[in-house]
């Protein structure tokens, strides 16, 4: 069920202009979004990573744990945390670990969610740019988007890992928003995770929480206008028909 916290929405002469535009004619809409855990379910996978790489290093996670503390965020920020002992570079080669163990598990698994691959037809029939924005490393979310055959979809793929500053903080849905010159009222991006509905939130995109681990009030308590279980939900839909015009 599709669920919206009144207080939270905006909505601008920016986001729903008249359904007779042009097609062609859209200017500055975008559709933003993250990757794990918003396209696809992946994000039980990652605990069990995390466990068999930091376990014996004394960190335990179950699923409340991992939502808090490792959810969206980039691996430098979890190696500061968790590995504060550790040099930099020994924080990567560990870390790097964990992301060999999650491909590992993810490999053959990747399903997309209910609804989400004719959204994607729906985008590309009106002609508005998608971009997948990931704190994920560039191997993990290139193997996620080639598992679900998606790739193609995107005009860009933005890797918080290789900007001054990942998710949290907005650069990344910023510069996902400089690549097919989007307007950040004029866009949507979708998240599933505190740290990145902060982010999408902090530039300015109005943000759909996807409740694949946290439920509506943690969506929209980190910022988010909405929330959806997936991508079929007739309200969601609805929302984005009136927000893209189409």
């Amino acid at each position: 069920m599709f669920r919206i916290d009144a207080s939270c929405i905006r909505e601008s002469t920016e986001m729903i202009e008249a359904k007779g535009q042009a097609r062609g004619q859209v200017t500055g809409r975008a559709l933003l979004f993250d990757i794990d855990g918003t396209l696809a379910n992946t994000d039980p996978l990652h605990p069990k990573a995390f466990n068999q790489v930091l376990g014996p290093r004394g960190h335990v996670f179950d699923h409340a744990r991992f939502s808090r503390e490792l959810q969206g965020f980039a691996n430098a920020s979890i190696g500061e945390r968790f590995l504060p002992d550790e040099t930099v570079e020994r924080r990567a080669v560990i870390l790097g670990e964990k992301e060999v163990v999650f491909r590992t598990l993810v490999a053959g698994q990747i399903e997309p969610l209910p609804g989400l691959m004719a959204l994607l037809d729906r985008a590309d029939a009106a002609g508005i740019p998608m971009v997948a924005v990931t704190n994920a490393p560039r191997l993990n979310a290139e193997l996620l988007l080639s598992g679900l055959g998606i790739t193609h979809r995107f005009r860009a793929l933005v890797i918080g890992d290789e900007l001054a500053h990942g998710k949290p903080h907005p650069l990344p849905y910023q510069e996902g928003l400089r690549f097919v010159g989007g307007s950040a009222t004029a866009s949507i991006a979708f998240e599933d995770s505190r740290s990145g509905v902060q982010s999408a939130t902090a530039a300015g995109i109005p943000t759909i929480g996807i409740r694949t681990s946290l439920s509506h009030a943690d969506l929209v308590g980190a910022g988010a206008v909405a929330s959806a279980s997936a991508f079929d939900d007739p309200e969601l839909l609805a929302r984005l028909a009136a927000a893209m015009a189409w």
